[in-house]
């Protein structure tokens, strides 16, 4: 291949990539049905579900999506944005036609034009989870809050969660085997509200390691039960070991809530 030929392939090439509009997706989706948000070889994913409608609607087999984080196996979004390169048009009422295509659970909100190197995971500035908690039987609730019998003191949650916050490394609450180069995460609140029998934890951050949210939510529950105090989950969190801390927390309960951008208004 001589070099005029090799010039005008690259030439387009890389005419065709800055063709490529970006786009960030608001979604959201009820996970009960999915093993969560990540492509599996063997299971359904949400991941696999979005891509499947975006290449068939937008005719582009080889369109990659970008999610802004992993959600495990039954957890939940309120808000979650992914990003994926199409058209520099897109089909009219787009929003409307993949919310056609795509299963009830899953919502597209609007989508949005952003530039080609914005980043849904590494652009995110700050994430929120919240926790969904009921004490009462409630057939309505099932797969989408977790249901803790017995009392909770509140007060003692909410100044376990004020702990935390002076805090940065999280070991103890992440998964075992994991790979990450490091555990620091800046939290930036960690409260419950209660409402009659029901509660709901609101804990923000910069980044979150995996199973870290329903690990704390766990650890926190048996700080409401009396079985630990104060003083024991100082130890744990200076501990940096992930059996120190309680049991990870029901999947249902866990929602991503909320993801903030620089570029993109509140």
């Amino acid at each position: 291949m001589n070099r005029t030929v090799r010039f005008s392939i690259r030439f387009l090439l890389t005419t065709f990539v800055f063709i490529l509009q970006r786009y960030f997706l608001q979604i959201a989706y009820k996970g009960t049905a999915y093993h969560g948000w990540q492509m599996q070889n063997d299971a359904i994913s949400v991941q696999e579900a979005i891509t499947k409608v975006l290449r068939t609607i937008l005719r582009t087999p080889e369109l990659e999506v970008v999610g802004c984080g992993r959600t495990d196996t039954g957890v939940h979004a309120s808000e979650y944005y992914l990003h994926f390169d199409g058209p520099d048009v897109l089909p009219q009422n787009a929003v409307f036609r993949f919310n056609q295509m795509l299963p009830h659970d899953i919502a597209v909100y609007r989508c949005l034009n952003v530039a080609h190197n914005a980043h849904a995971r590494f652009d995110a500035t700050s994430r929120t989870y919240w926790y969904h908690i009921h004490q009462q039987k409630a057939p309505f609730l099932k797969d989408q809050s977790a249901y803790i019998q017995g009392h909770l003191n509140v007060e003692k949650m909410n100044q376990a969660g004020r702990m935390l916050c002076s805090y940065r490394n999280f070991k103890s609450f992440s998964k075992v085997n994991t790979d990450v180069k490091t555990f620091i995460c800046d939290l930036s609140e960690a409260y419950w509200v209660q409402n009659k029998n029901r509660l709901r934890f609101v804990i923000t951050a910069d980044r979150f390691l995996r199973n870290m949210v329903r690990a704390i939510v766990g650890t926190l529950i048996d700080v409401g039960k009396g079985r630990t105090d104060l003083d024991e989950l100082k130890q744990i969190v200076e501990g940096k070991n992930r059996g120190l801390a309680g049991t990870s927390a029901p999947a249902c309960g866990l929602y991503l809530a909320r993801i903030k951008y620089p570029y993109i208004p509140l």
